[in-house]
């Protein structure tokens, strides 16, 4: 038998070291994890990537603290997961040299839209696997963000409550529920200009975990397929209030070097509009992950009404 030196035996001894477990901690019973032990500034190993897949398959959303990176470092640790997407489907502002990451600022209208429950543009056909949303200028207080998970919201629907939603469609387009862009805003003539309205399973599959995902929300979904408009908002409103309960839910404060990233399938979030009560600047800088088009429990893919896939960023 070969014997390694004893620097090549030093050298395994700190790979090792290097390479501990993840400390992870969950924030509440079904929702949110902070990542401890790890420095987004140096790539990551694939047992680390590994440790954070199975962390946010599990708990929906991960949060780090203290990783003061760079656009590119943040794009990169996101490529890690998935395929970056451009931006945004209209509005992105995108800081210079990344068409990637789309900037949200509380001093924009676009950056003040996230005050309803919403996942990431289900509009589309392939709504987004998943974001990544790192703090640029956070405020001393106010401006967070609420996140829920998905997944226990239809676990624990009423068995008979379940089988109906297994079988229902919904439509999906920007402006949701209240038809918000139904109005004389620049952005609601690009919305108009190039709509994106899809037809989602109101129950989907998780392409990685098999779990079932009560896969509405008050930002896109517009209505139920088939259902008459009392039909259809009387029990939009009953999947609303189960997936925004309390018990599902954790609120993540912003600090400088704060990263939040989270499985837009199986989640949904809000930032509380406290931002009209206070004057003080909140910028977010964020990167979706082009997502799969959503499979009902029997197999059957969404639909496309109007628009293209939310395809990854071509360069």
């Amino acid at each position: 038998m070969r014997l390694s030196s004893p620097l090549r035996i030093l050298e395994a001894m700190a790979d090792a070291a290097i390479r501990t477990p993840l400390d992870i901690r969950p924030l509440s019973v079904f929702t949110g994890a902070e990542v401890r032990g790890l420095d987004l500034r140096q790539e990551l190993d694939a047992a680390q990537e590994q440790e954070i897949r199975a962390a946010l398959h599990k708990w929906k959303v991960l949060f780090f603290r203290d990783q003061h990176i760079d656009h590119a470092a943040h794009l990169a640790f996101a490529s890690r997961f998935g395929s970056p997407t451009a931006a945004h489907p209209y509005d992105g502002n995108p800081p210079d040299g990344f068409p990637q990451i789309r900037t949200i600022s509380s001093r924009s209208t676009s950056g003040r839209r996230g005050d309803r429950w919403h996942t990431d543009v289900t509009g589309v056909l392939n709504p987004p696997a998943a974001s990544v949303l790192r703090a640029g200028v956070v405020p001393a207080y106010g401006g967070d963000t609420i996140f829920t998970n998905l997944v226990a919201a239809y676990a624990n629907l009423s068995a008979p409550l379940k089988a109906l939603a297994d079988t229902l469609w919904a439509r999906h387009q920007f402006g949701g529920y209240n038809n918000d862009f139904d109005n004389e805003s620049t952005y609601a003539a690009k919305v108009r200009a190039a709509p994106a309205v899809s037809e989602h399973p109101v129950v989907r599959v998780h392409p990685e975990t098999g779990e079932r995902i009560l896969f509405v929300n008050p930002g896109f979904t517009r209505a139920l397929v088939d259902l008459n408009e009392v039909e259809s908002r009387n029990l939009l409103n009953l999947f609303f209030e189960e997936l925004t309960r309390p018990e599902y839910t954790v609120r993540f404060k912003w600090e400088p070097g704060s990263i939040a990233f989270w499985d837009n399938r199986a989640t949904a979030h809000q930032g509380p509009g406290d931002f009209a009560f206070l004057d003080v600047e909140r910028v977010l800088y964020r990167i979706t992950l082009e997502g799969e088009v959503p499979v009902s429990i029997r197999g059957e893919p969404s639909r496309s009404i109007v628009g293209t896939p939310f395809a990854r960023f071509a360069a």
